[in-house]
């Protein structure tokens, strides 16, 4: 059981948005920092953003002052506002998370299965 959820992918215009969920499921207990992470194929997997269970955020610098990460913790959700996306944006994107899960006694960290996020220009 994948305990990690996104949804919200798809095709989006330069200059619209588009936003991406994603939720923890499956017995969690707590959750420390949730991220995003995105790639294209051929190259590494990179880091979007991330935010702590406090709320303090940190950004790419490619997508710094358009997208905004938040997170519901009561929902044990994280989100990815999309805003002014560039079509070098397009990657599929991944959630990330440090869970703590009943039945275990250390967090562990878990990812998403992706989601296709696609900017046309």
């Amino acid at each position: 059981q994948v305990p990690l959820v996104e949804s919200g992918g798809g095709l989006v215009q330069t200059g619209g948005s588009l936003r991406l969920s994603c939720a923890a499921s499956g017995g969690i207990v707590s959750i420390n920092a949730m991220s995003w992470y995105r790639q294209t194929p051929g190259k590494q997997r990179e880091l979007v953003a991330t935010i702590t269970r406090g709320g303090s955020t940190n950004y790419a610098d490619s997508v710094k002052g358009r997208f905004t990460i938040s997170r519901d913790n009561a929902k044990n959700t994280v989100y990815l506002q999309m805003n002014s996306p560039k079509p070098e944006d397009t990657a599929v994107y991944y959630c990330n998370a440090d869970l703590l899960r009943v039945g275990t006694v250390s967090f562990r960290e878990y990812w998403g299965q992706g989601t296709q996020v696609t900017v046309s220009s």
